[in-house]
């Protein structure tokens, strides 16, 4: 299974968009070869997916070392909107503390007919105690790493 979630081999699947041998071809999978490489801790590639005016050097240190610094456990993908490019998700990582999620609906745009991250509308979010856990043991949040 891929990084992303989708039921495909890594190599397959983002792996390609990575190493730039498949071109993107919709938002959504820009999202998730984007979760990917975060979980891979590869900025270079972030900051490549990212539209030109939003590609900063400096973010590649920042990046490698929150992406190298946390355990991500899982993404879903909540809802993608076609007509408006945008794709809303929640990235669940474990820090030395406990577990997160990142929630935000991101906006791409096409840039040169590639389709590039622009930005995102992040959500005050948290792991619901009734939850399945992020951890996938398949138990409520509440009865597993909520208790840690």
């Amino acid at each position: 299974m891929c990084i992303c979630g989708l039921d495909k081999e890594y190599e397959k699947c983002c792996g390609e968009i990575i190493s730039a041998v498949r071109v993107i071809s919709s938002p959504e999978e820009l999202m998730r070869s984007r979760y990917s490489a975060y979980v891979n801790a590869d900025a270079r590639y972030l900051l490549l997916s990212s539209v030109k005016e939003n590609q900063y050097e400096a973010d590649i240190e920042l990046i490698e070392d929150f992406s190298s610094h946390v355990d991500w456990l899982k993404l879903d993908v909540l809802k993608v909107d076609d007509e408006k490019n945008t794709v809303e998700f929640k990235a669940y990582y474990r820090d030395k503390k406990q577990i997160q999620v990142l929630h935000e609906k991101s906006n791409f745009v096409l840039e040169n007919g590639v389709w590039k991250y622009k930005d995102g509308e992040l959500y005050n979010s948290k792991v619901e105690r009734n939850e399945s856990c992020p951890c996938g043991s398949g138990k409520k949040y509440k009865k597993c790493c909520a208790k840690s």
